[in-house]
């Protein structure tokens, strides 16, 4: 059984979804440390050719609180961010189609940071067909005490699972030998470069899945998730 972990993103990038579409089972942290210059609460988007970043805003609040125990800003514009999206999208290929359910992740009325990204994931993987059981990890039954590699072998354990696959970026964090020793497969996903059309600018890579939705049709993205290699 391969197993996925990863931190709540919002809106993020392709190779979330590939990772999220592959594996039997995913596991999303909602009791992972907020990291305030990560990419939980924000992405990147289109903006006249070049990339901007577009947030989330959360309280001002202890920096050692967990995702679940932060909250969105009470001054969160959601119809700001909205009309910038419309901005820079609205002559996209699919823009009446996925505007709708861009409006519904940003217009959720979750005040808690954690149920709000949760929830976007949950309708974006409903948007592009990705049957993956989604798993809050607070709710299984571990030391919720541990840390890093020894947090992520019992996790695995605890969904049984027999392949462990993880994004690319975290070969340097988890050891195959220590897996291996636990009769666990260690696997790393790489996206493959990904390019389409974004109006007749140059090509801009790894934006948040909401422009790869814009410009691509679903049959399409559903295609890009099988783009990737495990090593």
């Amino acid at each position: 059984m391969r197993l996925g972990i990863m931190q709540p993103y919002f809106m993020p990038y392709i190779g979330y979804w590939q990772l999220l579409s592959m594996v039997d089972a995913f596991v999303v942290y909602d009791n992972i440390q907020f990291t305030k210059k990560g990419w939980i609460n924000r992405n990147r988007f289109l903006q006249n050719g070049k990339d901007a970043l577009f947030t989330i805003p959360v309280k001002k609040d202890s920096e050692y609180l967990d995702v679940v125990e932060r909250f969105i800003s009470d001054d969160f514009d959601r119809d700001k961010l909205l009309n910038q999206f419309a901005a820079s999208y609205r002559k996209a290929p699919f823009f009446s189609t996925v505007f709708p359910l861009v409006t519904s992740t940003i217009r959720a009325k979750y005040r808690n940071l954690f149920e709000h990204i949760y929830h976007s994931i949950r309708l974006t993987a409903d948007y592009l067909d990705i049957k993956t059981p989604i798993v809050i990890s607070s709710t299984l039954a571990v030391d919720h005490s541990l840390r890093g590699e020894n947090k992520v072998l019992a996790i695995c354990k605890a969904k049984c699972a027999t392949t462990y696959v993880n994004a690319i970026g975290g070969q340097e964090l988890y050891s195959r030998t220590t897996f291996e020793k636990e009769g666990i497969s260690l696997k790393f996903i790489k996206t493959r470069p990904i390019a389409y059309p974004q109006f007749a600018g140059i090509f801009v890579p790894n934006l948040s899945i909401i422009d790869v939705m814009m410009f691509n049709s679903k049959e399409s993205i559903q295609a890009m998730l099988g783009e990737y290699d495990l090593v």
